[in-house]
């Protein structure tokens, strides 16, 4: 079977496990969400923190409840950190440094799981479960709450209540991502990826080229509960330094393909559950053909570059293999590198400043749209429904009509708090990815010179501020500069859109439903999804286009 053919075969194998489980999924989670019925374990977690799940909030209250809860994860997992070097199950390993402590809590609470350190060699098994895993958990659901109350905000009328936080952010936890998570690990296990709470083996006698000697020192962890809700959550931070193309946490082709289903599982049966909540599961279909259109295309490019492999050198090695790991080839890293970069995942099962310039230029691209195709969970569905508000305005400016989307007048007030949403990610990137190129000191952290070393550093400010925490790799991240800027990218790039959001389903729970006339535009029609898709690569292409033209398109013109 031809390496082309295999990719094909898996992309389609992937397509239809997701759309498989699509509706029961989707169906599932609007349940969940709409449901007045409390656990006895939801009830004990409100007892713990003081909650009661039956008040409703405003979309102030709502947020505050929101900072509160990600500023107390942050302090948590910055001392845990810090006290690492005396807890038990550290492994030895000593306190992680405060600018490195920082970084790390402000990534995980924040759904990036950006890391500038190798993870086999500074966390201990007390940080990687008591911390870095339960921030996988939480952190998912935070943004599915926040999706959901965006979604009241179109489904609501003549109201100030959006639901409440808490018990939006425990029954996400608790109905949603734990079983699937659990049932994720089994699946993982089963399949050879390590589930332990050993410490560190040395081994020995590897061959360098010459002879035989040196030793290497591996260690163990509960590595495959960690990884079902790594890529479950879309978060991507991994045990290994070499994420999931390490063996331990991804063995084989056919875990390779689970894990980018798991990916993309939640985000896209996310556009189910907005239907059947807004009440038109047709609404909730056009907004999944945007998102696998994009999402099939950018997939399809990237096979395209990476298969094409120009020059003699890789036409002999019958393909880009370069940063690739055999056990998966072009096509599979092609999926995966799609996938983890359309959505917030930041896991890598190859390194793509491996991949041609334009192959690399691709998955900044991917980030750069806003991680909407599906995007992440939670926040890949806010951040396409943010869009189609975009898309009803500029519907409504080509025939002079008052735009309205799903019932809802789109106003002066929901265009400002759009337009503040769609500019703040952008700002963050340039400017951040601008001052490292015009100070004397950041440039040094780069490996290559010339448009790959300018990639380095826009791919990485573009990963934080979109929350994506995968990196180009030839980046020295771990220096002061890099973990501070990194880490006000990721802290303002994931709340002060999570601000616009919620006061924008604030205003639309207010308004009254405004009948629908012959002059309305069908949202859930095809021509709205082409729209829609149409605005999206429109907007992108005009906020970066100059430093892509700097960078990978450069290199991949070159």
């Amino acid at each position: 079977m031809s390496p082309v053919l295999a990719g094909v075969l898996q992309l389609l194998a992937l397509t239809g496990a997701l759309a498989l489980v699509h509706v029961p999924l989707g169906t599932y989670m609007a349940r969940v969400y709409d449901s007045r019925r409390h656990l006895r374990v939801e009830r004990w977690a409100y007892k713990a923190i003081g909650a009661d799940p039956g008040t409703g909030m405003t979309w102030p209250a709502y947020l505050r409840a929101v900072l509160a809860f990600s500023a107390a994860g942050v302090l948590f997992l910055y001392l845990l950190q810090r006290l690492q070097g005396v807890l038990p199950g550290s492994l030895g390993f000593a306190s992680v440094s405060p600018t490195q402590s920082f970084n790390t809590a402000v990534s995980f609470v924040t759904n990036t799981n950006w890391q500038s350190y190798y993870g086999e060699q500074t966390m201990g098994h007390v940080v990687q479960t008591a911390g870095l895993a339960v921030q996988n958990f939480v952190s998912a659901a935070v943004g599915m709450a926040v999706a959901v109350a965006l979604v009241r905000g179109f489904a609501r009328s003549r109201t100030g209540e959006l639901g409440n936080f808490w018990a939006d952010l425990v029954r996400g936890t608790v109905r949603i991502l734990l079983p699937l998570a659990a049932l994720a690990a089994l699946v993982l296990v089963a399949c050879g990826v390590i589930q332990n709470f050993s410490g560190i083996h040395e081994v020995g006698q590897f061959f360098n080229g010459h002879s035989m000697g040196g030793t290497q020192q591996w260690n163990g962890g509960a590595v495959a509960s960690q990884e079902a809700i790594k890529e479950l959550g879309t978060n991507g931070g991994g045990y290994f330094n070499a994420n999931s193309a390490h063996p331990f946490e991804n063995p084989t082709p056919f875990t390779n393909l689970f894990e980018i289903f798991l990916i993309l599982v939640i985000p896209f049966a996310l556009t189910r559950t907005f239907g059947v909540l807004v009440g038109s599961v047709r609404q909730g279909y056009a907004i999944l053909a945007a998102m696998g259109a994009i999402w099939l295309g950018f997939t399809a490019l990237m096979m395209a570059t990476e298969f094409a492999h120009h020059g003699p050198a890789l036409q002999a090695a019958g393909g880009a293999m370069e940063g690739k790991e055999v056990r998966f080839g072009v096509g599979a890293s092609s999926i995966f590198a799609a996938s983890t970069t359309l959505t917030s995942t930041g896991a890598v099962d190859s390194f793509h400043s491996s991949f041609t310039g334009l192959g690399g230029g691709l998955t900044m691209l991917g980030m750069m749209l806003g991680e909407i195709a599906p995007g992440g969970t939670g926040s890949g569905l806010y951040g396409m429904l943010i869009m189609a508000v975009i898309a009803v305005f500029l519907a409504g400016l080509m025939v002079g009509r008052t735009p309205e989307y799903l019932g809802k007048k789109i106003g002066a007030r929901e265009m400002k708090l759009a337009a503040c949403y769609i500019l703040v990610t952008p700002a963050l990137v340039l400017v951040f990815t601008a001052a490292s190129m015009a100070l004397p000191t950041p440039p040094h952290s780069m490996l290559n010179s010339g448009a790959h070393g300018f990639s380095e550093v826009l791919y990485a400010f573009t990963s934080a501020a979109n929350n994506n925490g995968s990196a180009f790799a030839g980046l020295n991240a771990n220096t002061d500069w890099f973990n501070v800027t990194t880490g006000f990218a990721m802290l303002l790039g994931r709340f002060l859109p999570m601000v616009f959001v919620l006061a924008l389903a604030g205003s639309l729970a207010a308004q009254r439903p405004v009948p629908v006339t012959a002059g309305t535009l069908r949202t859930e029609k095809p021509l709205f999804t082409g729209l829609l898709v149409g605005a999206i690569l429109i907007v992108t292409g005009l906020t970066y286009f100059p430093a892509l033209a700097l960078g990978p398109l450069a290199e991949g013109l070159a």
